[in-house]
């Protein structure tokens, strides 16, 4: 399955305008043959927007989820968009994902909030492993500081997950999880992972960009620069097959010695 990544901060605080950025970037990525367009986290309203996180959020099934699968459905795409979800009184930093056809196959809410922003303006989510059914592929939701932590990775792992979407916010001097971890973490772990960032400076973040979808072997399938971009590569998993039956990591664990970890 081809994947499009979008690395844009798109127009912080209107959700109209993201949602025309994601528009015409769906239109983009379908002509290049793309299955699956994965925004950066927060990308419907922006990041760094203070008290307008509250005021931007909006339910799974809210009038932007609706956009998004109307566009999703124009162009025969499937998207996986970072959001503030709304639900009753609480806030969660989610991303959900939708499909070709304009259905909402899986929603996930960050399980690790990062920094005082975060913390200040998000309730952590409960559950670890979310996937979804998508063109033949076990397809697992992950946010940006989520990926940090290894047992979350190892736990869809664990679940079957081929590929792992991870929009993110990635900021300056942490660069190296772009550069570095995301592509062992694909490693260790004998999946397909899709983190893709925001850039540019919002209030006293600079995000970096550094997008990439790292492959089952460690090396970045695609690799987008610091600037406002669209990057393709596929997701093979005849090759992810034959991946995960040379290598051992998965098969040659013991469980039984871990037990402290939890």
């Amino acid at each position: 399955m081809r994947t499009a990544l979008l690395q844009s901060s798109g127009r912080p605080g209107s959700a109209d305008e993201n949602l025309k950025v994601l528009d015409e970037a769906a239109d983009r990525a379908a002509a290049a043959g793309a299955g699956l367009l994965v925004t950066s986290e927060m990308f419907l309203t922006g990041y760094a927007i203070g008290d307008d996180v509250a005021r931007l959020a909006e339910p799974a099934d809210g009038d932007s989820a609706d956009a998004v699968a109307q566009t999703a459905a124009r162009h025969g795409i499937a998207i996986a968009y970072g959001y503030p979800e709304r639900s009753g009184d609480t806030v969660y930093n989610a991303v959900q994902l939708i499909s070709a056809d304009g259905d909402r196959l899986a929603n996930y809410r960050k399980t690790h909030l990062f920094g005082c922003f975060e913390r200040e303006h998000f309730t952590e989510g409960a559950r670890a492993v979310v996937q979804a059914e998508l063109n033949g592929l076990t397809v697992g939701l992950l946010i940006c500081y989520d990926v940090e932590f290894p047992e979350n990775v190892r736990a869809h792992a664990l679940a079957g997950t081929d590929l792992l979407v991870a929009p993110t916010a990635q900021m300056h001097p942490f660069q190296f999880v772009a550069e570095s971890m995301i592509p062992v973490r694909a490693f260790e772990n004998q999946m397909y992972i899709a983190y893709v960032n925001r850039v540019g400076r919002e209030g006293e973040f600079e995000f970096v960009g550094l997008s990439a979808l790292a492959g089952p072997d460690g090396v970045a399938r695609a690799r987008a620069g610091r600037a406002e971009e669209l990057v393709l590569a596929d997701v093979d998993p005849v090759a992810l097959a034959a991946s995960r039956e040379a290598n051992p990591y998965l098969r040659d664990r013991r469980p039984g010695l871990y037990g402290s970890l939890a």
